[in-house]
């Protein structure tokens, strides 16, 4: 709209200077940006979206780029690129006040030296337009591996038994502990008698505090902020493969986890030359002990 001569001095630059600029090639540190951001996309992308600065910076690290956080952030706020966040947690669970729960032999302590020492379980919901989708799943505390996961459209005790089933099949249940809230179907004489049989020592926290269960609440957490909270599901049918992708061909094979190092479960579990785990059973997998005291679910 204005001669160049005129703008540049109302702004107070020299001609001369302004069609340097203008006919400069790129530099260096520019050139070095666009490929940064071109692997930053690609690494978001991966994620389905879900990774923030530190994990992409992780990535980047990890493939040979020497780059600070403060640069993929600011690299990340110039591509219009982050990561998700999380809503709050939602209470599942309805304890049975005539069962007597088992003692808390974690006491907040989710650390462990080795795998299949302490597991820690919790069931979530996942909304569809039809009604809902309960998610039980068993973690790990070593290696945060979600080794043993149900997926059902009730919540009776059958939904716990499967997902510590598949746990108890997929690794070694002797002498490791089993903690969980005092929901009934954790509580229930069926449930019991399964850890009876399979060596596994129950322990649960208080009633009504999501602390004494933190690493459970925090894999549910991750998953609602990374997947539930960004999709709709008109079935619980189409709800499930989504979930099974989530926790077996994203979760515990490649999402870093901030805990671990940055490196994923099962990362964290071949670099310390445990024995091979990854025989991710897809299934779901049924007790051979019949549920007569299931939890009806809570309306």
């Amino acid at each position: 709209m204005f001669p160049i001569i005129t703008m540049c001095r109302v702004l107070g630059v020299s001609p001369s200077g302004y069609y340097a600029w203008r006919d400069r090639a790129p530099s260096e540190r520019e050139l070095e940006d666009e490929k940064l951001t071109e692997r930053i996309r690609h690494f978001h992308e991966r994620s389905d979206g879900t990774y923030g600065v530190p994990r992409i910076h992780a990535d980047l690290v990890e493939e040979g780029h020497r780059v600070g956080r403060k640069r993929v952030a600011r690299l990340m706020q110039a591509a219009g690129l982050q990561g998700v966040t999380r809503r709050k947690g939602f209470r599942t669970t309805k304890p049975d006040k005539t069962a007597a729960p088992a003692p808390d032999l974690v006491e907040r302590e989710f650390t462990a030296e080795g795998p299949d020492e302490l597991w820690v379980a919790d069931i979530t919901y996942v909304p569809t337009w039809s009604g809902f989708l309960f998610l039980a799943v068993v973690l790990d505390v070593w290696s945060r591996r979600i080794v043993g996961w149900a997926m059902a459209t009730h919540l009776r005790t059958e939904l716990v038994l499967d997902a510590l089933n598949m746990a108890i099949l997929q690794r070694d249940s002797s002498g490791v502990i089993h903690h969980s809230d005092r929901g009934c179907q954790y509580t229930a004489l069926a449930f019991g008698k399964r850890c009876e049989i399979a060596g596994i020592r129950p322990s649960m926290g208080s009633a009504g505090d999501c602390f004494d269960n933190a690493l459970a609440e925090s894999f549910f957490a991750t998953l609602e902020c990374e997947l539930i909270d960004r999709r709709c599901w008109r079935t619980p049918a189409e709800a499930e493969p989504e979930i099974f992708r989530f926790i077996e061909g994203w979760y515990n094979p490649h999402r870093r986890h901030s805990a671990l190092g940055q490196i994923s479960p099962a990362e964290f579990e071949r670099r310390h030359q445990q024995p091979s785990l990854d025989g991710a059973l897809a299934g779901r997998f049924r007790g051979t002990m019949g549920v007569d005291d299931s939890c009806p679910m809570e309306s």
